[in-house]
């Protein structure tokens, strides 16, 4: 597949067109973002690794009838994904307390809830993508009523498979964000709902079951090192590896070499 020219490059990703006007190239990029890009630093591999897991975990979600972006890994560090006008919302589904939403409402650290809770956020960085109502999206036009219904029954679908997928391999799933946007059905020649963007440590949290220990961004966040060691062990308990590749890991100065080997 062919790599056109670049559409669109954000804090993680970069977007290129291809020939087919439905089909992009999705590049996963190194850079380590926090804090709405107000703390940045690049993690060797990284994208490596977010790529695979991603490509593993919608690979499942699909088999189980979730309907995603994703066509098919191309290579390490990109994917062949359906085309998709992205809702203009960041979806955060919540399984125990932690992060903003402790400090929002005052709520302990670790506190598990009684069930899942849907946040919605508006993207805009400059706004540092705000909280937001139901009544916020349906108001201005940014999905609707019947979207957002479809997409809170899928949201909460995903959760319960990652919830599975991820206690089997000894870790919690914390919380985690996600995108939708429509995509081209040429069998049905018409948008439908699909899950976009990705699925990785860099959108979830992830703590292990018995330490509870961060193996998720938050090791950046919260300057916790070892975020490519954290990255890795998920990727080691999927039971998937990039392939054979040497990844240093640069942050605050500090670089460690790791050898992934061919899974």
């Amino acid at each position: 597949m062919n790599k056109g020219n670049k559409l669109y490059e954000g804090k993680a990703k970069i977007i290129y067109e291809t020939r087919d006007k439905n089909l992009v190239i999705q590049h996963f990029k190194d850079d380590a973002t926090a804090f709405n890009n107000l703390k940045k630093s690049k993690v060797e591999g990284k994208g490596v690794l977010n790529n695979r897991i991603s490509e593993y975990i919608l690979s499942n979600l699909s088999q189980c009838g979730i309907k995603t972006h994703l066509v098919k890994r191309l290579n390490m560090r990109e994917q062949l994904i359906r085309k998709a006008e992205i809702f203009p919302i960041e979806f955060i589904v919540r399984n125990i307390a932690t992060g903003s939403l402790t400090k929002r409402l005052d709520i302990s650290e670790g506190t598990v809830l009684e069930k899942p809770l849907l946040e919605y956020c508006y993207k805009k960085d400059e706004l540092h993508d705000p909280l937001i109502s139901k009544e916020h999206i349906y108001s201005f036009g940014w999905a609707t009523e019947k979207e957002i219904k479809e997409i809170d029954k899928i949201s909460l679908r995903i959760n319960d498979i990652l919830l599975g997928m991820f206690r089997g391999i000894g870790i919690k799933l914390v919380d985690f964000k996600i995108e939708y946007g429509k995509a081209w059905n040429k069998d049905t020649e018409e948008k439908e709902i699909v899950l976009a963007d990705e699925i990785s440590p860099d959108t979830c949290r992830l703590w292990d079951v018995k330490t509870e220990k961060k193996l998720d961004k938050d090791r950046f966040r919260k300057d916790l090192g070892n975020v490519i060691q954290g990255y890795q062990e998920v990727a080691r308990r999927l039971s998937i590896m990039p392939e054979e590749t040497n990844i240093s890991e640069v942050n605050f100065g500090k670089t460690t070499s790791i050898k992934f080997k061919k899974k």
